[in-house]
């Protein structure tokens, strides 16, 4: 079983923090809206779907991919790049806690979940803005003994690693090569993002199926054409908070063992 945690639309959204897109007025009726139906997207493609509270004081919470890392064995507690976004944790980490052991980045390392993307045992981390040498440092300790490799990632120009790129299948990924240089991925399928459509490499992946916001129609064509299924959903109003497919959710496999 795939369990998805999101969070709730904080009432707040239109006070996000941003870094390379223009602030602009955010509808938070319809970005509530268009988080339903992401939610709904997600049950119908196999997830049981965990929702936590809205955090009406912290506006970027709804991006709930930012706080852990979660791994087969482990799930990772994030300290966020942003320092608002700290205290976003906490109650994630509580529902976490039931489906995985614990570990946490301290001060003074960073690291937002958004610049991490794992393909089968290598965690590529975006070396950004939002996530420092030492917190790459703590991860690379925190998954050590469990056989994972760490690799650092330069990117440039945008929010996170998988602003740039995301997996699409265990050997594809999907690429701006803008924001980050495909050479650094040798080993994999590179499809890269219609030069029209500039924020499209990030989806995500559900099984065989590559999630993705519905504007982006030539990168979808690019993929179904390579034979990736592709489900859209709208998330324009999530999108002005420099958010996307990934970062609503983190979804990970139900652990065998896990505590009801």
């Amino acid at each position: 079983m795939l369990l998805a945690i999101t969070r709730e639309v904080s009432p707040s959204l239109g006070d996000c923090q941003l870094t390379h897109v223009a602030r602009m007025p955010i509808d938070v009726k319809r970005a509530e809206a268009q988080h339903r139906t992401y939610q709904r997207v997600l049950a119908s493609l196999g997830c049981r779907v965990l929702t936590l509270e809205a955090e009406p004081s912290m506006p970027d919470a709804v991006f709930v991919e930012d706080v852990a890392i979660v791994l087969d064995e482990v799930a990772v507690m994030t300290r966020p790049g942003a320092e608002s976004r700290r205290c976003e944790g906490a109650s994630a980490a509580e529902l976490l806690a039931r489906y995985r052991p614990l570990r946490h980045i301290e001060a003074p390392g960073t690291i937002d979940g958004g610049d991490v993307l794992r393909v089968g045992r290598v965690i590529h981390v975006g070396q950004s803005g939002r996530s420092n040498a030492e917190g790459v440092a703590q991860l690379r300790q925190a998954v050590d003994e469990f056989g994972y490799r760490v690799q650092p990632v330069p990117i440039r120009g945008c929010l996170h690693l998988k602003s740039a790129v995301t997996a699409v299948r265990d050997d594809t990924l999907l690429l701006q090569p803008a924001w980050v240089d495909a050479a650094l991925f040798p080993d994999f399928e590179i499809i890269e993002v219609d030069r029209e459509e500039e924020h499209a490499a990030n989806i995500l992946r559900i099984g065989v199926v590559a999630l993705m916001p519905a504007c982006f129609p030539r990168t979808a064509q690019r993929l179904r054409d390579a034979g990736v299924e592709v489900v859209t959903v709208d998330v324009s109003e999530l999108q002005k908070a420099e958010g996307a497919a990934t970062c609503c959710s983190l979804v990970f496999e139900e652990a065998v063992s896990a505590r009801c």
